[in-house]
């Protein structure tokens, strides 16, 4: 697992061998069953993951008891509350493995010492995080720019191994539709 991770850095950032070996101490790999909940709301969050293997998701659940998902994480993506990690309080959101996952975690502090040891890793979260903001405003854009219809096909354009992987009632409730208006807009033929 730790190749699947050295490979994940060499795309942003240039590191030794020996570098490496350093780096991997601080991290912890640990196994997370199917629907295991890594993180739970107003818990404090101290950890950030890293999926070597399987798929995470990030939600919240609304005034109306529903469960809202606002983000996944498949092999080689960070997931985290960023905003209560950074400041270490209390999370509103849940992270919950949607299968058996394998997951790379760093703690708060170990991060903190990590950047201080390894400059170089402060380049490679400044990508992540880019990447993570960008992704996040495309999102938003989509969210209210496109019909429901439209976001779910610009989805599966973009990602349909992905869509064909995670259960329909998860992508709906990313999408913000119920999973029989999903059902609906897959049966339809697109013009």
């Amino acid at each position: 697992m730790p190749a699947i991770f050295k490979a994940h850095l060499q795309k942003f950032i240039t590191l030794t061998n020996a570098e490496f070996q350093a780096i991997l101490p601080y991290f912890e790999t640990i196994t997370v069953k199917k629907k295991e909940n890594l993180l739970t709301e107003g818990q404090i969050c101290r950890t950030n993951f890293f999926v070597l293997q399987g798929c995470l998701r990030k939600f919240f659940i609304n005034e109306k008891g529903v469960e809202q998902t606002t983000e996944f994480a498949p092999e080689t993506w960070w997931m985290t509350d960023n905003m209560a990690y950074e400041f270490q309080r209390p999370t509103e959101f849940f992270i919950q493995a949607i299968e058996k996952s394998e997951v790379l975690t760093i703690h708060h502090t170990a991060q903190q010492e990590l950047l201080k040891q390894f400059p170089v890793m402060e380049r490679y979260f400044r990508f992540i995080y880019q990447r993570a903001y960008a992704a996040a405003q495309m999102r938003i854009k989509y969210l209210y720019g496109m019909s429901k219809e439209a976001f779910y096909h610009n989805f599966n354009d973009k990602q349909p191994a992905f869509v064909q992987r995670i259960p329909q009632y998860l992508l709906a409730s990313f999408l913000g539709i119920t999973p029989e208006y999903l059902s609906e807009i897959r049966s339809k033929k697109r013009s």
